[in-house]
């Protein structure tokens, strides 16, 4: 009687577990069965493209719930260790091609600079039109959303391409210590600041404004990167590099001992915790900590706050605040900050959540700090299905000022997409999740010896991550408009 107690104590376990990840399901599948226009909702030359698509009720439901449901029931019966590792170990070891590697990073410095100069001169005395100015559709088209979906899908070059390393670098530097204590909170706060600007200053319309930026940012970022040391700065300060830098963790294509190497999409993440050095290296700075959460965290919210802003729901929502006496700016403010402190703090408690049920000697800190790589897939996914359309009716724009710089481009074109192209934006967000779900499974699995604890261990973390979908799929259905009060 008492052998086989532990067994039937088993067995109930997983039969709760299972019954969980179906709740699960039926939850994801109620949360989407909402709205069904689905619209790009991109922030910067807004504009450029917002063309709805109107999609089937039943196929958005169905595709969504099941997804989210099928991610849910992967904890629960996908447990044969030795696969899940070997999924995320495989890699190959590219062809040595050092030469080739240097002379291509000397090209991507060189441009660096030059694209900097153009971005700064362009702004200021180039034609003041977004869709055809340098500066706006360089940075906007060309950096916020092409080159953050190149850092993801393919690798990240912005270690080569930044030019305020570029010339921190030969430069003396390094007159202070910086303090470890800080770690990489100044980069949080640098992203939260940028995001703000992004969205509440007319930076992504008024080519002056946008160039003023830019250099005032390049003096600020070369004055410290000469002051605390380069590497500290571009590792914890710079929110630009540290952004760039946790994307392509997702990438499969990296740099190790001098060698690149082609893992699956995603698997990166697993384990190795650290994003590495800005050479490229996979060795340096080996662990995360709660401010490398907090960014993984801010990057879902960024584009979270972003899509709501430029809804119509969003916009009757903020004029609502506004009506009741509350300024503009404070609204703005109160729902950018709110909304972060939100997503952080659901994530912090369901890492409680984890350890308190588990009764694992692993604290909370730690689990929170190991499962927060999950986070840039579903970031990955959400950014991928904001920018992707915006890209590429810009793409015209965007080659026709880097052909010709220094001139107007004689006919600006911005692409008219056909409507199913926003179909694509589910398919971005759900496998973004889908990716999370496992890279969280796979973690789980090189933190706890027993099947059990780390399927039941994913449970909070796997509601959260759904909460987090839903809320950016809700996102896309809506249709689109300009954030009222802003300049």
């Amino acid at each position: 009687m008492s052998a086989s107690s532990p067994s039937r104590s088993s067995t109930r376990r997983r039969l709760v577990g299972r019954a969980l990840s179906l709740c699960l399901a039926v939850v994801g599948l109620l949360l989407l069965a909402r709205g069904v226009a689905a619209s790009n909702a991109a922030v910067g030359l807004g504009q450029a493209s917002r063309d709805p698509l109107s999609v089937p009720r039943w196929l958005y439901v169905a595709t969504g719930g099941v997804t989210i449901g099928a991610s849910a029931l992967l904890a629960s019966f996908v447990t044969d260790r030795r696969f899940v590792l070997s999924i995320h170990r495989r890699q190959e070891t590219l062809p040595d091609a050092e030469t080739a590697y240097c002379v291509a990073a000397g090209a991507l410095k060189l441009l660096g600079l030059v694209l900097l100069a153009l971005v700064v001169y362009r702004g200021l005395v180039g034609p003041q039109i977004p869709t055809v100015n340098l500066a706006v559709v360089v940075v906007f088209a060309g950096m916020r959303a092409g080159l953050t979906m190149f850092a993801y899908l393919v690798g990240n070059p912005w270690p080569a391409l930044n030019p305020w390393r570029t010339v921190a670098e030969r430069l003396p530097n390094g007159f202070l210590d910086y303090p470890e204590r800080f770690g990489r909170w100044p980069a949080v706060a640098g992203l939260l600041a940028l995001v703000w600007v992004e969205t509440t200053t007319p930076v992504t319309n008024d080519p002056e404004l946008l160039a003023a930026a830019v250099a005032a940012y390049s003096v600020l970022t070369v004055a410290g990167a000469l002051a605390v040391g380069v590497d500290d700065w571009f590792r914890n300060v710079d929110p630009v590099s540290v952004f760039f830098a946790f994307y392509g963790r997702a990438a499969p294509v990296s740099r190790a001992d001098g060698r690149l190497r082609l893992r699956l999409p995603g698997m990166r993440l697993v384990g190795d915790d650290g994003y590495g050095d800005e050479s490229g290296s996979e060795s340096a700075d080996p662990t995360w900590g709660m401010d490398d959460v907090a960014f993984a965290v801010a990057l879902v919210w960024e584009l979270t706050y972003s899509g709501f802003v430029t809804t119509a729901q969003g916009g009757a929502f903020v004029r609502a605040l506004v009506g009741v006496g509350l300024p503009a700016v404070v609204v703005y403010g109160g729902l950018f900050l709110a909304g972060f402190a939100a997503f952080y703090g659901a994530y912090v408690l369901a890492a409680r959540v984890s350890a308190d049920r588990l009764r694992t000697y692993r604290e909370a800190r730690e689990l929170a700090v190991r499962f927060a790589p999950a986070l840039l897939a579903i970031a990955a996914g959400y950014h991928l299905a904001h920018y992707l359309a915006f890209f590429v009716s810009l793409s015209p724009s965007l080659l026709a000022v880097l052909a010709s710089p220094l001139s107007v481009p004689p006919n600006p074109l911005v692409l008219t997409l056909p409507a199913w192209v926003g179909a694509l934006n589910i398919g971005f967000v759900l496998g973004g999740h889908l990716l999370a779900i496992w890279v969280a499974h796979s973690t789980a699995y090189r933190l706890f010896p027993s099947r059990l604890q780390a399927i039941e261990s994913q449970y909070p973390f796997v509601f959260v991550m759904m909460a987090y979908t839903a809320i950016s799929l809700w996102l896309i259905s809506l249709p689109t408009a300009s954030p009222p009060f802003l300049p």
